[in-house]
């Protein structure tokens, strides 16, 4: 052993600069990874401090036990409890304190006249604690709200909104109310919690806007008298309460709201970028492997004299790992403190982009070490074990060899093994999702089909090459046909190298279709959903926004030139007991505006106890028309409804139908998500636009947009999603380079003496620096050919199991732009690979590169 850890520690002395790409590759995987963990768990500790420091004083909480939850929604909607209960609450033995806390949505217009938030974050109204105990929001300016039209709002939202105390504003609940501003707070001493903005109101106003009727509240807060604990306090106020009623300590209170941030955005937000840096660390894989593949090649003859002066297989293998190992500790070491470097800058920039992180030092758990430490050096290890064993069996004749070149190629078991993973790919993606649609099936298919790419990469590498560079060979002439032979001197290498960028290009390939098809499906619903003429909108993405007013849409219906307003409004109920999202509507107008397909029954005889379905959800729930369903809404209220409708289509209407009169009684604030408005036949597009434009500006100036721009703006969420996906997808690209870049460089020592002799004969510096250069470009454009292809398939698979998985009908669509584009840019990244080595080449000393053996 200690012979195999002298000569591991002499080659790397030896050959330290052939390992700088290995170790640019682990170091960048690992700060990244290390960066995602350490950001994560930074998040989470200051989130954990925000909502303890902001609920310090609340002791208890007392609301409702029961919640509806609808498929897509993790939180569910809980029902209100009667604000009289807490007048029983204060006569309650260790309660010092009780006050209704009012909730609902409250959107407020900023300066410019645009709302503040809505494209995510929640934006929140309620009645202003004047309890400092009670309430999480601290006055940081100004005064608290006393007379109607009075609010408080987090100071977050003014800076957002260019808003100062005194102005006066809007505040959509979404029925606009003008408000002044009389106060600024802060939440958890933050200028608010994240995006989310507040409005806090007095509590009379609070009611009248924010609630059905008077005396409703979503909760109430309790402070304990001196001497009593939480968990005591809520003992006591059990036995008080009536059923369906419940306490949680406070404690308990500000977990949940720190697993909900968890669970709806800290988990989805790490769990995005952790599958960005696996990607990268795959990516880093294939490039460590072909690097140590390269080195143990050419270190055939001093492996082989090694075995000739007695080595065992074990101690040259070790040896080879030993170099692995150094490799890897160090570049993983580095890239922990590189990762909590991205973590700090993180935490600046957050900021500077609208999301702050809530104040408090960078949090560095043990697991976000230790996990990208054992990540980083497995993968290297993993990576250099096949090339170590290789350099074990290499026999002492071979010191007797000239040449100690790799010049492996395909074999035919290779061909077989390549051809049989992809023919078990096709099998299994064409089955999940065609025949029997399943998102692990088709998953498992995916798997394959890389597989397929990476085994059969050499077989195809020869072809490949040479159909890629017949245009060098009439382009560049001689310098061209030698570079293309340069890359199909040996295809396994030149697949190994071109594997990296193949796997980055695909998964950018895949997003990039995937994206594609998801707005093609938009414009394919709206097209064919929607048969109106304009669209007033609230946020076509996120959880934020406060809704359209109910009245909007009679007051856009009584406007000259209008022929049809409906709007569509929201609302949870149980059917038959499991949750379910409402589409409240005047159903025979919707049948106007929408294309419902075809209709079974009557929609205009839904009246207060009738429920239009559709036919898919009919199917699945066994009703038809004439059938009675069950519904429990969120007042506790259960009421018998009978199926008059069934219809077709359900992308905009949704699956569930009931009028605005069956609705009332159960409502809490009611609102709609858009206003659909067709003209009157003469009525130009511009006209009718400018009256519904004039009629929405009383009611918070929504957006007012043609169907084509409603179907933009409906997938302006996925452009921002591929921006940050090729933003991440650049780390893996950058990798990639590196391999080519290290490969390139490795292989021109291996060509030492060729080198010279091509200088010899006449070629000069400009010339050689071409051919290592359109070298470079020929493996990058293998790569960049072949996951297009992956990518391609890949999106059409995600696209097709994603069909089969939900209940729209998923448009499958290739960008010809984009991907021209990216494989524009795979193009230019092998040319910039190839910069470094080329300038190396060209450098090279004549008669010393003639004398190399």
């Amino acid at each position: 052993m200690n012979a195999s850890v002298r000569i591991g520690a002499a080659s790397l002395r030896a050959h330290k600069r052939r390992f700088a790409g290995t170790f640019l590759a682990v170091f960048l995987g690992v700060a990244f990874l290390t960066g995602t963990l350490v950001m994560g768990d930074t998040l989470r500790a200051g989130f954990d401090t925000m909502f303890g420091n902001a609920t310090s004083g609340t002791d208890a909480v007392v609301r409702n036990a029961a919640t509806i939850t609808t498929p897509g929604d993790s939180q569910g909607e809980r029902r209100p409890i009667d604000t009289a209960l807490t007048a029983a609450i204060e006569r309650t033995p260790g309660v010092a304190a009780a006050v209704p806390d009012i909730q609902g949505a409250g959107q407020l217009v900023g300066a410019d006249g645009e709302p503040v938030g809505g494209q995510g974050p929640p934006t929140v109204a309620g009645n202003w604690i004047t309890d400092p105990g009670l309430n999480p929001y601290r006055l940081a300016e100004g005064r608290a709200p006393a007379r109607s039209g009075e609010v408080v709002i987090n100071r977050g939202a003014a800076k957002k909104g260019g808003l100062e105390i005194g102005d006066t504003t809007t505040l959509r609940t979404p029925d606009p109310v003008k408000v002044t501003i009389v106060g600024l707070a802060t939440f958890g001493g933050e200028d608010g919690m994240a995006q989310v903005t507040f409005t806090g109101m007095t509590r009379a106003d609070a009611e009248t806007y924010l609630t059905a009727r008077p005396g409703q509240a979503a909760a109430i807060q309790v402070r304990a008298a001196p001497g009593t604990g939480q968990r005591e306090l809520v003992e006591r106020l059990t036995p008080v309460l009536p059923k369906g009623v419940e306490a949680i300590t406070g404690q308990e209170s500000a977990e949940e709201n720190t697993d909900m941030i968890s669970s709806q955005f800290l988990t989805l937000f790490t769990t995005f970028l952790l599958v960005f840096s696996g990607v990268a660390l795959l990516v880093a894989t294939f490039s460590i492997h072909n690097t140590f593949a390269i080195v143990v090649a050419q270190r055939t003859r001093e492996n082989a004299l090694l075995r000739a002066l007695g080595a065992s297989r074990r101690q040259v293998t070790a040896a080879t790992l030993l170099e692995a190992s150094a490799v890897a500790v160090t570049a993983s070491a580095a890239g922990l403190a590189g990762g909590v470097g991205i973590a700090a800058g993180l935490q600046a920039l957050f900021p500077a982009i609208g999301f702050p992180f809530p104040d408090g030092a960078l949090v560095v758990g043990g697991l976000s070490l230790l996990l990208p430490l054992a990540v980083g050096v497995l993968v290297c290890l993993g990576s250099a074990v096949l090339p170590a064993v290789r350099a074990g069996r290499t026999a002492p004749l071979a010191a007797l060899r000239e040449t100690a070149v790799d010049r492996s190629g395909a074999s035919r078991g290779r061909a077989a093994v390549g051809g049989s993973l992809a023919a078990l790919a096709l099998a299994a993606t064409l089955v999940g999702v065609l025949a029997a649609p399943s998102l692990w099936l088709a998953g498992s298919g995916a798997v394959l089909a890389l597989a397929a790419f990476v085994v059969l990469g050499p077989v195809a590498a020869g072809t490949a090459v040479r159909v890629i560079g017949i245009p060098l060979d009439r382009l560049r002439g001689v310098t061209g046909a030698l570079a293309r032979r340069n890359a199909l001197r040996t295809p396994k290498r030149t697949a190994a190298t071109a594997s990296a960028l193949m796997i980055g290009i695909a998964v950018v390939s895949l997003f990039t279709v995937f994206g594609a098809s998801l707005k093609a499906t938009m414009d394919q619903t709206v097209s064919r959903s929607f048969a109106g003429d304009v669209v007033v909108s609230t946020p076509s993405f996120g959880a934020g926004g406060s809704g359209l007013s109910p009245k909007l849409a009679p007051a856009i219906a009584r406007q000259p030139g209008v022929e049809n307003a409906v709007g569509l409004g929201r609302g949870v109920a149980e059917v038959d007991g499991e949750g379910r999202a409402l589409t409240v509507t005047d159903p025979v107008t919707l049948g106007k505006v929408f294309d419902l397909g075809r209709v079974d029954g009557s929609l205009d005889r839904l009246g207060t106890d009738g429920i239009a379905v559709t036919r898919e959800e009919a199917g699945r729930q066994g009703l038809t028309t004439g059938d009675t369903t069950r519904l429990t809404f969120t007042d506790g209220d259960r009421k018998t409804f009978t199926v008059r409708a069934v219809y077709g289509r359900s992308e905009l209407a949704g699956d569930y139908v009931i009028t605005r009169a069956a609705w009332a009684p159960h409502r809490t604030q009611d609102s709609d998500t858009l206003v659909a408005v067709s003209f009157a036949d003469g009525v130009s597009t511009a006209e009718g636009t400018a009256a519904v434009e004039r009629t929405a500006a009383a009611y918070g100036n929504p957006d007012v947009q043609t169907r084509d721009e409603y179907a933009r703006s409906s997938a302006a969420g996925i452009d921002m999603m591929l921006t940050l996906v090729y933003a991440l997808l650049a780390l893996a690209v950058l990798i990639a380079l590196l391999g080519i870049a290290n490969t390139l460089t490795l292989a021109i020592h291996e060509r030492t003496r060729e080198l010279g002799l091509l200088r010899a004969v006449g070629q000069t510096r400009a010339q050689l620096r071409a051919m290592v250069r359109w070298e470079s470009v020929l493996v990058a454009a293998f790569g960049t050919a072949g996951g297009l292809a992956l990518g391609g398939f890949l999106g059409w698979v995600l696209v097709k199991a994603s069909d089969g998985a939900s209940d729209s009908d998923f448009a499958f669509a290739v960008p010809p732009v984009q991907l021209v584009v990216v494989a524009l840019v795979g193009l230019a990244a092998g040319a910039l690979a190839g910069l470094r080595p080329a300038r190396r080449a060209a450098r090279l000393d004549v008669l010393r590169a003639i004398a190399t053996e």
